[in-house]
């Protein structure tokens, strides 16, 4: 697909390496750190050609309004590409929480949508020609703390409104050996990440 857009709004992008990209090919961008568009009111910015998020949409609250917001801002034939942590995202750190509050578990990981809930919601939205594809990303741990350390680092920690009480130390044991009995002949976990990325049009 080639588009050239005159316009772009960037969401995220906390390098700043897809707003530089589209500068240098002449696009006027407005950029919108993470966290600063929590997805309940309108976005301010003129209108654009393009839309940009990474995954800060992932943990927007009202997902449906958010996407509504994106369309109005978008001018007639633009286009939205937006990627998001999808379901079926880390089943075996979700297996080893479980593990860790067997009697009652606290919800630690936020909802995620897979291909089916995304198209239905841009859809909704009153988007056209909805495209939703998923890409695969496995990644191996030797130790639960590398996996935390990692998520943490990407700013992927729970933003979760209700805190849950934090593990006891019991319990993150628990996690820990749930985790490690996990782990492939060579001790490592083999965990994974699902990309969802929505690409639909404005007519």
């Amino acid at each position: 697909m080639q588009f050239q857009p005159p316009t772009a709004i960037v969401i995220g992008d906390p390098a700043g390496l897809l707003a530089e990209e589209l500068r240098l090919a002449g696009t006027q961008v407005a950029a919108i750190a993470s966290g600063v568009w929590h997805g309940d009111e309108p976005l301010t910015t003129p209108a654009a050609d393009l839309i940009l998020c990474d995954s800060s949409l992932a943990t927007i609250n009202d997902l449906p309004g958010a996407l509504l917001h994106l369309r109005q801002v978008l001018r007639p034939g633009g286009l939205l590409i937006a990627s998001i942590i999808g379901a079926g995202s880390l089943p075996r750190l979700r297996s080893a929480m479980l593990a860790a509050e067997p009697d009652r578990p606290h919800a630690r990981i936020h909802p995620q949508i897979d291909n089916r809930t995304a198209s239905a919601l841009l859809q909704r939205a009153g988007f056209a020609r909805q495209v939703v594809d998923t890409n695969t990303l496995t990644v191996r741990y030797a130790q639960l703390s590398s996996l935390v350390a990692d998520l943490r680092d990407q700013g992927l920690g729970s933003v979760l409104a209700s805190r849950p009480p934090a593990l006891s130390r019991t319990a993150y044991r628990r996690t820990q050996e749930a985790f490690a009995a996990l782990a492939d002949d060579d001790g490592r976990v083999s965990e994974r990440f699902e990309f969802v990325t929505l690409t639909s049009w404005r007519d």
